[in-house]
């Protein structure tokens, strides 16, 4: 079976969709009508900004979000999907192109939880981290243990890899504790915040008012979501594991593992960079994943 995964923040570059826009009638279409829906040429920043520019919060999630359905709908009749998943911010994309949801609304909810993200962020700073060799129970255990900051398990990417997020003296005091526990590295990451924390709260309450005025359907086909990395079809169910997806872990290890054992055989990546498809290998070796030919 023929998946079909989109990354999240983090995966973008300056000159991210130039190709497409200039290519294809369709990709210029669609870049075109999200800059009328966001009310700014994000093309511009996208494909010319700065580096800094592109880090924020704000315009990193609309920008990758575009990136990756526009170079699936490019597919054209190479895209037929029969499973999805998207990793944090790549979850909507998989939506989209599900069904579950149009591009138009599929990019005005991004935009959305960005906005709240970054304010959510600027309210309380925060960061994370990439704890590199432990096993994912060390990593929650040292989590766990530190009662006085928040500090909790947020992306569990791959065997060996799991990012942690929460206050930055949380963060800190974390690292020191992981690295003596025997990791091989504790890496803070340059982001805005502490992503999929309770630090996220505030941004969860506003994207819950967006997603329940938002219509969604049915999709297409088997969409795994980040909460549990289940499969999962139902319109009202999709909308309320979205909404928790913010303060959630990302279960990507799982995920796969779930898609794998029901079927899938070909992962595709659309969007910018290669980090779901190492990802993917990391997790199961015998995987086939691979970018947009």
């Amino acid at each position: 079976m023929k998946a079909f995964v989109f990354p999240g923040q983090g995966a973008q570059f300056v000159g991210m969709g130039k190709d497409l826009y200039e290519k294809s009638a369709l990709a210029k279409e669609l870049f075109e009508k999200a800059n009328d829906i966001l009310g700014y040429r994000i093309t511009d920043i996208m494909f010319e900004g700065t580096d800094e520019d592109l880090r924020q919060t704000k315009v990193t999630q609309p920008a990758v979000f575009l990136h990756s359905v526009i170079s699936a709908f490019c597919m054209e009749d190479n895209f037929k999907p029969e499973m999805t998943a998207g990793h944090s911010l790549g979850e909507f994309s998989a939506l989209v192109a599900a069904g579950a949801l149009s591009f138009e609304d599929g990019l005005k909810l991004v935009y959305a939880r960005a906005m709240a993200m970054q304010k959510a962020c600027e309210a309380e700073p925060s960061t994370m981290a990439a704890i590199i060799a432990l096993s994912d129970e060390k990593v929650e255990e040292i989590c766990n243990s530190i009662n006085d900051e928040i500090c909790v398990a947020a992306n569990y990417n791959c065997p060996g890899q799991v990012v942690i997020s929460g206050s930055i003296a949380g963060i800190e005091k974390a690292c020191e504790l992981m690295k003596a526990a025997g990791a091989k590295r504790a890496l803070p990451l340059k982001v805005g915040g502490a992503f999929h924390s309770p630090l996220m709260n505030p941004a969860k309450v506003e994207l819950e008012a967006a997603i329940n005025s938002t219509e969604f359907h049915a999709p297409k086909c088997s969409v795994y979501q980040n909460v549990n990395a289940l499969s999962q079809r139902d319109p009202v169910q999709i909308k309320k594991n979205l909404i928790a997806q913010l303060t959630a872990p990302v279960r990507w290890t799982q995920t796969v593992k779930n898609m794998i054992a029901d079927g899938a055989t070909d992962f595709t990546e659309c969007g910018p960079g290669a980090v779901l498809q190492g990802l993917i290998k990391k997790i199961d070796s015998t995987a086939i994943a691979h970018g947009i030919a």
